[in-house]
């Protein structure tokens, strides 16, 4: 798919793209694993990436037919996130983002955010960042009945902000999140984040290893 020729909304993932969570997000994965005692492989852990907590969990409890409450392992881990993302002083935006947004926001860009994080998670970035100054909306595949790899999430979002598809593009690092955009059919720039390095991206329309790169590609079309 090619560049949009006229750019009027951006769609931001959370977890990977604005924020460098991912490991936090691990780790609370993995303690959870232990206490129920299962051992998730590196390949099954990476094809719930992107994904909502719920929809990992539902996955997993029927994958080693476990006896547990998807919904009570949502919780057990969330209360370990929580714990990592209070405690950690150092957690910080991923480099370059923060440049990106406010550049976007100054063109008169409409900015959304599409994340499988529950909204009581991205309401927690955003406050600690001041983020919700420059965003339209926030959606969060946790409030919808499938959350990514299916496509749902970006057409709310597109919907959201008010803006046709052909004039969007999805800023992703997962799979799971390109697949969404491929197939919601918006443009989707897949960024390589250094801490999600078995994530292909393969899918994505554009590859990009910094922010900086968004900002090339884009000349001419904000």
């Amino acid at each position: 798919m090619e560049i949009p020729t006229r750019v009027k909304c951006v769609i931001f993932d959370m977890d990977g793209v604005i924020i460098d969570s991912e490991e936090l997000h691990k780790k609370a994965y993995f303690e959870t694993f232990e206490s129920v005692g299962v051992h998730v492989s590196d390949a099954l852990y990476k094809t719930l990436t992107g994904a909502s907590t719920l929809n990992a969990f539902q996955k997993l409890v029927a994958h080693f037919n476990l006896t547990h409450n998807p919904e009570d392992l949502v919780q057990a881990k969330r209360k370990r996130y929580v714990a990592y993302f209070e405690n950690d002083p150092t957690l910080h935006l991923v480099h370059g983002v923060e440049n990106l947004i406010k550049t976007l926001y100054s063109r008169g860009i409409t900015l959304v955010l599409a994340s499988s994080s529950a909204m009581v998670n991205i309401n927690r970035v955003f406050n600690r960042f001041d983020l919700d100054q420059y965003f339209t909306a926030k959606i969060s595949g946790a409030d919808l009945k499938e959350s990514k790899p299916n496509p749902d999430i970006f057409e709310k979002a597109a919907q959201l902000g008010n803006t046709p598809k052909e004039h969007c593009i999805v800023i992703e690092d997962s799979d799971n999140g390109v697949k969404a955009a491929n197939d919601a059919g918006i443009f989707v720039f897949g960024y390589h984040n250094p801490l999600a390095d078995d994530q292909t991206l393969e899918n994505a329309d554009i590859q990009i290893h910094n922010f900086e790169e968004v900002l090339s590609y884009l000349e001419g079309s904000l």
